[in-house]
C-alpha cells in the first residue's frame, strides 16, 4: 500500500512538473506585452550535440525533431548594424526566439551586435570567420582555423563565453568530410537547413516571403535559413511571421545540452523528417556495397573453367587478372566438332578459274563483215594483181584497169552522166 502510495505521488509529482514546464511555456508565448497578436515562441528543445553531429535534411539524414507545423528560424552572416537591427526588432515585437550563425570578423567589427543577441535571449551560433566557399577544397589545417577564429571571434564580444552554442554552418552549406569530422570529435554540431527561401539572391521581399512560405507548406515543418544582413530579408519576415501564426505554425527554439539542462527526450524516429509509420509498410532494401577501385589491381576476369560449366553460365573468378597470367591458364578442350582447315595463300592462286581464249573470239555471224573489203580497195588489189611483173615506161605500174573499173562501176550503179560541152568537142576535132 506504502509502495502504490509512493508511485501515485511520484506521478502526481511529475505530472504537475510537466503542467508547470508546459505552462510556462505556453505563457510565454502568449505573454508578448504590447504584441497580443504575436506569434511567440511555442518551445525549446535542447539537443545533444554529440549523438546527434548533423541537423538539416537538405544534406544530411536527420533533422531536428520537430512536430507537425513546427519551424526552426535560422540567420547567418550577421551581425550586420542596420539590417542585423532591424531583423531583431521585428523579432523582438513578435517575441520569437531564433538561432543566429555569426561570422568572425562580422563578431569583431560590431561585438555590440552579438551582446544584442545575448541580451534578447537568441541562441548564438558561428558561420566561420571569413564566410570561405572553398572548404571542400581546404587542408584540414586551413578547415580547423576558419572554425576556430570564428568561434574565438564571437566568445570574445561576449561577457559570458558560454552563451556561444557549439553549433556551427558551412558557409554556403559547402561542407567537408575532414572538417565534419574535427567537428564531431569536438562535440560541435553541424547544421544545414530543411528549406531555404533564397533570400541571398537578388530578388523582392515579396518573392522572399513566397517561397519561405510555400516550401514550407510543401514540407509541414522544419528548420528554415533566412539571413539578417539583407534588407529584402527584413522586408519579408513580418509577412511570414503574420502567416505563421495565421497557418497554424509555431515557432521552437533549440539549445544545446549542458549538464545543468539535459536534452530533450526523443525517439530515434523523431529525428526524421518523416518518420515511419505503423500503417504503411516499408521496404528495406540491403544497402550497396562501396568499392574503392583505386586500391585494386585490376578487374576480376572469368576464370578458364567457367567455359566449362554444362549449364552454361558465367562465373567470375576471385584472382586478379595478374596472379591468373602468373600461374598460367591451360588452354581449354578442343570442340568436339571439326574445325575448318584454312586454305594456303601459294596453292590459293593455283586453283582460280581461268576464263578459256573463246570467250575473247568474235561470234561467227561478224565474219562477212570483216572478209569483204571496199570496192575500191578490191578493184585496186584486182589491178595490181593483174599488173605484177608488166610496168609501162618510167617503171611506173598501169592502174588503167582499176580506174576504167570504177568508172564502169560508178555507170552501172545508177551514177549521173557529166554533160558534155561543145567547145570540148571542137577542140578535139580541129
Amino acid at each position: 500500500m506504502m509502495r502504490h502510495h509512493r508511485i501515485g505521488v511520484l506521478v502526481g509529482s511529475c505530472a504537475a512538473l510537466s503542467v508547470s514546464l508546459f505552462g510556462h511555456v505556453a505563457a510565454q508565448a502568449a505573454d508578448c506585452p504590447g504584441h497580443p497578436e504575436a506569434i511567440g515562441t511555442s518551445r525549446t528543445i535542447v539537443v545533444d550535440t554529440r549523438a546527434h553531429p548533423r541537423l538539416g535534411t537538405m544534406q544530411y539524414p536527420e533533422t531536428l525533431p520537430l512536430g507537425d507545423h513546427e519551424v526552426v528560424l535560422t540567420f547567418d552572416d550577421g551581425p550586420l548594424p542596420k539590417n542585423s537591427n532591424q531583423v531583431l526588432q521585428i523579432l523582438a515585437d513578435q517575441c520569437v526566439k531564433a538561432i543566429f550563425f555569426t561570422i568572425g570578423e562580422q563578431a569583431i567589427a560590431n561585438p555590440e551586435g552579438v551582446r544584442k543577441l545575448a541580451a534578447a535571449g537568441h541562441t548564438i551560433a558561428t558561420h566561420s570567420q571569413t564566410h570561405p566557399l572553398n572548404f571542400p577544397r581546404m587542408s584540414l589545417e586551413q578547415a580547423t582555423k576558419q572554425i576556430e577564429d570564428g568561434f574565438a571571434s564571437t566568445r570574445k564580444a561576449l561577457d559570458d563565453p558560454s552563451l556561444v552554442a557549439p553549433f556551427f554552418r558551412f558557409p554556403g552549406l559547402n561542407r567537408s568530410d575532414a572538417a565534419e569530422a574535427y567537428l564531431a570529435s569536438k562535440g560541435i554540431q553541424v547544421w544545414s537547413t530543411d528549406f531555404l527561401a533564397d533570400d541571398w539572391h537578388h530578388i523582392s521581399s515579396a518573392k522572399v516571403y513566397d517561397l519561405a512560405m510555400r516550401r514550407l507548406e510543401a514540407m509541414g515543418k522544419g528548420i528554415l535559413l533566412l539571413h539578417d544582413i539583407h534588407a529584402r530579408t527584413a522586408g519579408a519576415l513580418p509577412n511570414i511571421l503574420r502567416d505563421l501564426k495565421a497557418r497554424g505554425y509555431r515557432i521552437v527554439q533549440v539549445v544545446p545540452a549542458t549538464a545543468e539542462r539535459p536534452a530533450t527526450p526523443t525517439d530515434p524516429g523523431d529525428w526524421q523528417l518523416y518518420p515511419p509509420s505503423e500503417q504503411v509498410p516499408i521496404a528495406h532494401w540491403p544497402k550497396v556495397p562501396s568499392f574503392s577501385f583505386a586500391e585494386t589491381e585490376s578487374l576480376i576476369a572469368p576464370a578458364v573453367s567457367d567455359f566449362d560449366s554444362p549449364d552454361g553460365k558465367l562465373l567470375l573468378s576471385g584472382k586478379s587478372m595478374a596472379r591468373v597470367k602468373r600461374q598460367g591458364v591451360p588452354l581449354p578442350p578442343e570442340a568436339p566438332w571439326p574445325r575448318v582447315s584454312e586454305l594456303p595463300v601459294e596453292t590459293a592462286a593455283l586453283s582460280l578459274p581461268v576464263p578459256a581464249q573463246s570467250v575473247f573470239e568474235m561470234p561467227d555471224e561478224h565474219a562477212a563483215f570483216r572478209s569483204s573489203p571496199p570496192p575500191r580497195v578490191a578493184a585496186t588489189e584486182e589491178s595490181e594483181d593483174r599488173g605484177k611483173g608488166r610496168r609501162g615506161r618510167g617503171g611506173r605500174t598501169r592502174v588503167a584497169h582499176a580506174h576504167s573499173a570504177a568508172k564502169h562501176h560508178a555507170h552501172t550503179s545508177g551514177g549521173t552522166k557529166k554533160p558534155v560541152h561543145v567547145a570540148s568537142l571542137k577542140k578535139r576535132r580541129s
